[in-house]
């Protein structure tokens, strides 16, 4: 059996979720599939066990394949092969990658996995399976739930994919608190299938148990297809008798929940600031309009609100907040539906805007006293005209800020950078969340407002008195949200005999202040019983909740506080066996060793949350465009061949498989290797995996090449090399708008009906010619947002390069109909991919053999730096 090495990438959700329990091939057949979830004081801690057997009469290859929430992390793996248990092992990813790393050297292959769904992470093992031999998966991860809007949620993605003769979902649920409302529900139960379904609840245990028989399962008596295919549900809340909250202790750990009831509501002054940039025409206005609209609707008429809009520059609904009438709502309402998309992406000046409306109704007083200012912004691309720089960005908005008012960032798809977002909000007491680009969009933002909807406390700080407890996590908080909780957790001194805490808090109309102290004996034998059934729970929560602090407070940081932040995460992960972004597994199976790791958001940004119904041997993918200098937006297919006996593989999107090379390599393989380092005319991101495929065209100084024509948008694209082998010219007409524009290292040339304009590269300028937009930013970029949703960007790279790079923006809205040297990439290049690596490039049905090299970035401008790519040249 070839050797085979992975990587196994998982990334951050806060519901427990399970999907796609096992795929399964030809004659492998699931047995058993138990799902387990113990939740102790709402912490979960499930295990999936799947035993799976090969009926066939040679080896086969089995896949265990799920799906968990993201804010969890993986505690253990093992395998059962033939009686022997295959364990996985945790340790810090660097030491891992270097063993991955050092596999590559040794020619045994690699492939990765990636997932960037809206609240889950896929997590994927494969293993040969004898005939008839057996294997058990065990997978344990951990999870503290979070108290959204009231309640706590588990849901359990079912989708086997085939009849499990052994299928059963088993959860206990232990609140000491006592369970305030238990309910569950389906996408998938039907009539017959509801007897399925045990629940019992006692005054603080339930016990939920799904376990259809084979026949409850098939969709119709004769067939052999699986009803289970959708969401398991659980949701409940706990009683809250004690104002302070409650305090749980176990083996000198402790944890305190704190969620007040029936406090009075803050009044809002909110500003929606609203990205109306040319990239977001289309569905995305449409549904934010749509979302704004029930937003305005759900204003208590004691809030404040106003709206600014802004591509190039910022706009006001109203010069002033107005108070949430219903006349002003009305008005607003009927303003939104005007907003029309089109311009670049200022988002500087949008916020700085906002700040200082708050500023000035604050000094006129026009505002209710004591309410709570917050601005939401809504965006789906990186800033791309004014200030863009990110660093400046965060310094402008902070100083200008000054920790008055709660900044939520809201991403739009996954153009927009979500690390720069998630910086904004964190430093402005907010937080960032993405909204995915689905036909539920206007929900998902929706339902975002109503988390921040209903302020109830402000500035709490919960105090531990007598110096009694160590290493407590955050227990500062700038607010609190109705149907929210606040969780510490910390250690015990082991001479306390009384753990003491005060809660300070503003509320409305006054100040609040809770005190309480517990007999720590009392308040440990509580819990007696439930530790040697759960475990020293309150010990892993406090080390889960840690981290993810640790995690959070370090994308603030820089330099040697950002290290420190991380060294410590680091270490409570290895202690408590987690698998997060600073550790990896790694997964001992025969003759392979597999690396399990969790990405960041940001490590998903160029990936688009995948399509499950892709299937079949040929794959469309599409990935987001990148706002950088010479970097193509692509729509690129890969082509899956047909299995081989054995091999290597490389598991994409956890669902489409690619193997084997094509049927054979023709000899007229144009690029045989670079050596030394490459200097590109362009990159491009390969779907779904790391991969930047560095281009280079072969052609003659000053010779015109067709690079891109689309007559069905209305674009051609026309460019030449310079003596540096470089593109220095381009020339872009629009024959309907009857518009022209010869760009070149000297200067623009606009020509328009018989009229000429020229700009230099170091004039600034935004105007807007036979209805397209034009944005000339000093000494960097010419921006054009013209019809069709095309977005085209040159970027200037000044002497001694002297250079230009060019950049579509939105490469899904070209027609089938485009031509021209790049016209291939957006419609006919195909992978084919080995050992997780790019082995063999096809356009136009050409195949050209790469392999890593060395490249130079110039996407920084001309700062060159260099990077790992996989060349490919072009001859023209």
């Amino acid at each position: 059996m070839a050797k085979q090495f992975f990587i196994l990438w998982l990334a951050l959700s806060s519901q427990i979720l399970l999907t796609d329990a096992f795929i399964y091939q030809n004659a492998i057949e699931i047995y058993s599939l138990h799902i387990d979830c113990k939740v102790m004081s709402r912490y979960a801690h499930t295990v999936i066990t799947s035993r799976i057997v090969n009926r066939g009469n040679e080896s086969k290859e089995a896949v265990f394949d799920v799906e968990l929430p993201k804010k969890a992390f993986i505690t253990n793996f093992s395998m059962t092969i033939d009686g022997e248990i295959y364990p996985g092992i945790i340790k810090e990813k660097q030491a891992a990658q270097t063993q991955y790393e050092s596999a590559i050297s040794r020619g045994q292959s690699a492939g990765l996995v990636k997932s960037a769904g809206r609240k889950l992470e896929k997590f994927s093992v494969s293993v040969n399976v004898e005939a008839e031999g057996k294997v058990n998966f065990e997978l344990h991860y951990e999870q503290l739930l979070d108290r959204k809007l009231g309640k706590y949620e588990l849901i359990t993605k079912v989708k086997p994919k085939q009849l499990v003769k052994d299928f059963q979902i088993d959860t206990h649920i232990f609140e000491p608190q006592g369970i305030a409302f238990l309910e569950t529900g389906s996408s998938f139960l039907s009539n017959e299938m509801n007897d399925a379904v045990i629940k019992t609840q006692e005054e603080t245990k339930a016990h939920i148990s799904f376990k259809p028989t084979l026949s409850q399962q098939r969709k119709n008596p004769e067939s052999e297809e699986t009803l289970l295919d959708g969401n398991f549900i659980i949701r409940y809340d706990v009683k809250r008798n004690v104002p302070v909250g409650d305090i749980q202790i176990v083996n000198g750990y402790f944890v305190h929940y704190f969620a007040p009831k029936e406090m009075p509501v803050f009044p809002k002054n909110i500003i929606f600031v609203i990205d109306q940039s040319g990239s977001m025409s289309g569905n995305k206005i449409q549904q934010t309009k749509e979302a704004l609209g029930k937003i305005l609707e759900d204003l208590d008429p004691k809030d404040y609100f106003n709206l600014i809009v802004f591509n190039w520059h910022s706009s006001y609904w109203n010069p002033t907040l107005l108070q949430a009438s219903k006349k002003n709502v009305e008005s607003a309402k009927q303003y939104v539906q005007t907003i029309q998309a089109g311009g670049g992406t200022n988002i500087n000046e949008a916020l700085l805007t906002a700040i200082n409306s708050l500023d000035q109704a604050t000094q006129e007083e026009s505002l209710p006293e004591k309410s709570i200012s917050m601005i939401i912004l809504l965006t789906d691309g990186d800033p791309t005209v004014g200030e863009t720089n990110p660093k400046l960005i965060h310094k402008n908005i902070k100083q200008a800020n000054q920790g008055k008012y709660f900044l939520y960032c809201l991403g739009f798809g996954f153009d927009v950078s979500y690390s720069f977002l998630e910086k904004l909000a964190l430093d402005n007491s907010g937080l960032a969340r993405r909204i995915y680009e689905d036909s539920d969009a206007a929900l998902q933002l929706q339902d975002f407002y109503s988390e921040v909807a209903i302020p109830i406390l402000k500035e709490i700080n919960i105090n531990y008195i007598d110096n009694a407890v160590e290493g407590v996590t955050e227990n500062n908080f700038k607010l609190l949200y109705d149907g929210s909780e606040i969780v510490v957790a910390g250690k015990l001194d082991s001479e306390i005999d009384t753990f003491s805490l005060e809660v300070k808090a503003q509320a409305h109309g006054s100040n609040l202040t809770l005190k309480e102290s517990a007999n720590v004996k009392e308040k440990a034998q509580a819990f007696e019983y439930q530790k040697y059934i759960y475990g020293n729970f309150i010990e892993s929560l406090w080390a889960y909740l840690t981290i993810q602090q640790l995690l959070e407070k370090s994308v603030l940081e820089q330099g040697a506080g950002k290290k420190n932040l991380e060294n410590q995460a680091l270490n409570l992960s290895l202690k408590y066996s987690f698998v997060t972004p600073l550790t990896s597994m790694v997964v001992t199976k025969p003759e392979a060793k597999e690396l399990v790791n969790k990405p960041t958001e940001q490590d998903n940004e160029y990936f688009q949350e995948q399509n499950p119904r892709l299937a079949g041997s040929s794959h469309l993918f599409r990935h987001p465009s990148r706002g950088v200098p010479g970097l193509l937006s692509t729509s690129t297919r890969f082509r899956a061949s047909p299995p081989k006996p054995s091999g290597t593989q490389l598991l994409v999107s956890s669902s489409a498989r690619l193997r084997g090379p094509p049927a054979a390599v023709p000899h007229t393989v144009v690029h045989p290797g670079y050596s030394g380092t490459v200097d590109p005319h362009f990159l491009f991101q390969v779907p779904h995996e790391k991969f930047l495929v560095c281009v280079t065209f072969s052609c003659q100084p000053q010779t015109p090449l067709n690079l891109l024509s689309d007559p069905e948008k209305g674009i051609q694209v026309t460019g030449k090399f310079g003596e540096n082998k470089h593109f220095t010219q381009f020339e872009i007409i629009y024959p309907r708008l009857n518009l022209e524009i010869n760009v070149s290292t000297k200067q623009i040339t606009l020509k328009s009906n018989g009229s000429s304009d020229s700009f230099m590269w170091n004039d600034t300028e935004s105007l807007t010619t036979e209805g397209l937009n034009i944005t000339l930013t000093s000494g960097e970029s010419l921006f054009l947002s013209g019809p069709d949703n095309l977005v085209t960007k040159i970027f200037y790279i000044p002497p001694p390069l002297d250079r230009l790079g060019l950049y579509f923006e939105n490469s899904n809205s070209f027609s089938k109909q485009v031509t021209g040297l790049f016209g291939p990439f957006f419609s006919d290049t195909y992978f084919e991919i080995h050992s997780g690596q790019i082995r063999f490039i096809s356009v136009q049905g050409q195949l050209y053999l790469s392999t890593r090299t060395r490249g130079k970035d110039y996407r920084t401008g001309s700062s060159q730096t260099e990077l790992f790519c996989w060349p490919l040249q072009i001859k023209n």
